[in-house]
């Protein structure tokens, strides 16, 4: 008897244990974006953000969709992500926005005034839908300098800074502060799907080394948010 009483204790032991190490267990997360999220034409488990809700044992729910933009329908890519949000689940406690590659593969079309406008209006959506939810947004990776949308690029990143700074949503700056060296070719032979043709999709290998780094981003924020 007194064994099993022992042996009792000590599974809820090993239990509160395993809790207090995943606190997030059970939370539900959902990753609203393009094909950062979707994962191009690879499978989602192999995305940084699928690892972290496994490593957090995670409720994941991907909103990840090939070649969509924040701003604009398209008839190839869907539905933009302002037009789309309410389309997830009803109930999230975490919110990643991974996204603006593509507007800014487009901004010459588009214009840097709407784009504002419609991703204030998705930021203000997903405040008002999710007011208990932590949001989070990332950023797009840097683009080399001879690419002829730099200069979009750097237009879309600095726009996407000041309005989630505006609504005091956390942005991480892929495009100026990460371990990802986008613009060098021998770089993305090694971390991206398609080697140095791929400006935008990480390869398992990538995701694994830029876990880390988003992964300490959120940590800090939850920590604040228990």
């Amino acid at each position: 008897m007194k064994q099993l009483f022992l042996s009792v204790l000590l599974a809820m032991g090993t239990v509160v244990a395993v809790c207090a190490q995943q606190p997030l267990a059970g939370k539900r997360i959902g990753v609203l974006g393009d094909s950062y999220v979707r994962n191009h034409r690879e499978p989602v488990e192999n995305t940084w953000h699928y690892k972290f809700a496994q490593r957090q044992g995670m409720q994941y729910y991907n909103y990840g969709r090939n070649g969509n933009c924040i701003s604009i329908d398209l008839n190839r890519w869907g539905k933009a992500m302002v037009n789309r949000y309410q389309e997830m689940n009803d109930s999230l406690d975490y919110i990643v926005v991974i996204a603006g590659h593509n507007d800014a593969t487009r901004l010459d079309s588009i214009g840097i005034d709407l784009f504002r406008e419609k991703l204030t209006e998705l930021c203000d959506g997903l405040i008002d839908r999710y007011p208990c939810a932590q949001l989070f947004f990332f950023t797009p990776w840097m683009r080399a300098d001879n690419d002829v949308n730099a200069h979009n690029f750097e237009a879309v990143v600095d726009c996407i800074l000041k309005v989630c700074a505006s609504r005091a949503i956390p942005v991480f700056d892929a495009y100026h502060h990460s371990n990802i060296y986008a613009q060098n070719d021998r770089f993305r032979d090694v971390y991206f799907q398609n080697g140095r043709r791929d400006t935008a999709h990480l390869n398992a290998r990538g995701h694994d080394r830029f876990l880390p780094i988003a992964e300490h981003f959120i940590m800090q924020y939850i920590a604040l948010d228990k």
